[in-house]
């Protein structure tokens, strides 16, 4: 019989254990008249899923942030570190709701700030640096540069 290895960022598995234990102890223990799950939420850091891949020449980021809006997007880079920040507003239609006095009974919609910061084993081109925001996924390819030839720069997305 063969074993594999089943690999996984562990990070990401624990963020999954994380939430779903918050939202089992909210649903059980937290009432619907004493608090609106929004108001939780929308106070929250949450971590977007990403994807890094690198070969020679580059690395190739994709960032799942569905809902943003391009223009609630930021990207910074910094040497070696990327950082991504990103705002989503509740719907107009859930404000005028809870204005109403309506209650949700389940709202599993991620709404505030996303946050994620990236390290790499080798500083990044910069100038070079392209960034799209396509259907929900921000993609990102950063070109590879020598050590000494490290700069900053805030990337504008396409």
């Amino acid at each position: 019989m063969k074993k594999e290895l089943i690999l996984r960022e562990p990070d990401l598995y624990f963020d999954s254990i994380h939430t779903e234990l918050n939202n089992f102890l909210r649903d059980t223990f937290l009432h619907p008249s004493f608090s609106n799950p929004l108001d939780i939420k929308k106070n929250s850091i949450w971590r977007p899923a990403v994807e890094v891949k690198q070969n020679d020449k580059e690395y190739k980021i994709k960032v799942q942030l569905p809902g943003v809006n391009k223009d609630d997007i930021d990207v910074e880079l910094d040497n070696d570190f990327m950082t991504i920040t990103a705002e989503i507003e509740e719907e107009k239609e859930q404000k005028e709701e809870k204005e109403k006095n309506e209650k949700f009974h389940t709202c599993e919609f991620r709404y505030g700030r996303y946050q994620r910061t990236l390290s790499f084993d080798q500083p990044v081109k910069a100038d070079e640096a392209e960034a799209e925001y396509k259907n929900g996924v921000l993609c990102i390819k950063l070109p590879k540069q020598d050590m000494e030839q490290a700069k900053s720069k805030k990337l504008t997305i396409k």
